[in-house]
């Protein structure tokens, strides 16, 4: 692969990436369809666990989730009337193959939660572990993993 196709497979594997984000966070079926392979594999265990306290505080999150269709259904439901702000920047994105690569993203996101929740928000830091794939003109998450170095509550 010259330098041209690499930066061209990294800049895809971006916009991928950003794909997700501004999907998960407009609650864009459609637009986080595009950012899947139809066999993403999403690696939830662990997602909302406080990194200092150990305390789980969406334990029904903690699940694998296989294939495009269940992923948006699952990002869809697990913030149905929640805010949600994801930020990534920064990747160390490593392309593998022609039609192959990997990225560690920096993270941050804030969720707003509902009025009955015992925090007003929470604001989550970590990194986002993902495997992509070149699929007809479009880079696609294949893996993702998130694991999280530290939450911040903010009280009511």
């Amino acid at each position: 692969m010259d330098a041209v196709d690499r930066l061209s497979a990294i800049e895809g594997i971006k916009l991928a990436k950003a794909r997700h984000q501004r999907g998960v966070d407009t609650k864009d079926g459609d637009l986080l369809r595009r950012a899947f392979a139809d066999d993403v594999e999403i690696d939830c265990r662990g997602v909302m666990v406080d990194p200092a306290t150990g305390a789980n505080f969406a334990p029904a999150t903690d699940e694998m989730i296989r294939g495009s269709d269940n992923a948006v259904n699952a990002a869809l439901v697990s913030l149905k009337g929640l805010v949600s702000v994801h930020h990534v920047s920064v990747p160390e994105i490593e392309i593998t193959g022609p039609t192959s690569g990997k990225a560690i993203w920096p993270m941050v996101d804030r969720i707003l939660l509902g009025a009955d929740a015992e925090f007003k928000e929470i604001i989550g830091y970590g990194f986002y572990y993902e495997a992509y794939e070149c699929v007809g003109d479009d880079w696609r998450m294949k893996t993702m993993r998130l694991v999280r170095t530290r939450m911040d509550f903010v009280p009511r």
